[in-house]
């Protein structure tokens, strides 16, 4: 008998035809090797840590990623957010910068972003490993058809969410997203690369919460400071 993998029972029950499905096989063969040889970030414990940080019925709004963060320390299984200790790099300071243009909220010195995870910010990046110092080093190996099938389930099994898609690459799964049920939000990817281009101005934090207040749904408290 297979063991049940490190994930809450909310997300189990959903996704467990994935854990059972030959290219997830695949997947864990490729982890292992993988992690026999490099260093593979986020740590093996926090793999899943966006799943657990924020069960299926305690979603509000969904933030995709692409990659984890590939320096020392930084990952820890939630898109954007590093752990406390950890400068936030530069995409999560156009975030903050954002959220200070939209909702007046100061920029907290922290780039730990569980307090969004706790109010039902799904922070799921769409491969949750990469290799360390080497960028989508685990991109089409499987990741990709376990999260599409984690935003199929959110788009489903709940009602009313927001789905901010930042870049072409988050914005290429709007197609797996019930668009008469679910609010998406799209603009550029916060990076220093494209975020003057759209992503600063783009208002997604207070576009979220009038959506839920129109709905006759608890906003979201974006507040990161203590």
């Amino acid at each position: 008998m297979s063991v049940k993998p490190e994930i809450d029972d909310s997300w189990y029950k959903v996704l467990k035809p994935e854990f059972e499905a030959p290219y997830f096989s695949e997947l864990k063969l490729f982890l292992k090797e993988e992690m026999s040889h490099y260093t593979v970030f986020p740590p093996a414990k926090l793999i899943f840590n966006a799943f657990n940080k924020t069960p299926l019925p305690a979603i509000k709004v969904v933030i995709l990623g692409q990659d984890p963060y590939h320096g020392d320390g930084q990952a820890h299984g939630l898109a954007f957010s590093v752990p406390d200790g950890v400068k936030p790099p530069p995409s999560l300071m156009n975030i903050y910068k954002e959220l200070a243009s939209d909702l007046g909220i100061k920029p907290p010195e922290s780039g730990n972003l569980e307090k969004w995870a706790a109010e039902g910010v799904l922070l799921l990046n769409t491969s949750l490993t990469v290799r360390s110092g080497t960028a989508a080093s685990h991109a089409g190996k499987g990741w990709e058809k376990f999260t599409d099938a984690a935003i199929k389930a959110v788009s489903e099994y709940r009602a009313g969410v927001v789905f901010m898609l930042w870049g072409n690459h988050a914005i290429s799964k709007e197609r797996l997203i019930d668009t008469s049920k679910h609010l998406v939000l799209k603009t550029v990817h916060p990076s220093p690369l494209s975020a003057s281009r759209g992503f600063l101005g783009c208002r997604h934090f207070s576009k979220a919460n009038q959506y839920f207040q129109r709905n006759g749904l608890l906003p979201v408290n974006w507040q990161l400071n203590s």
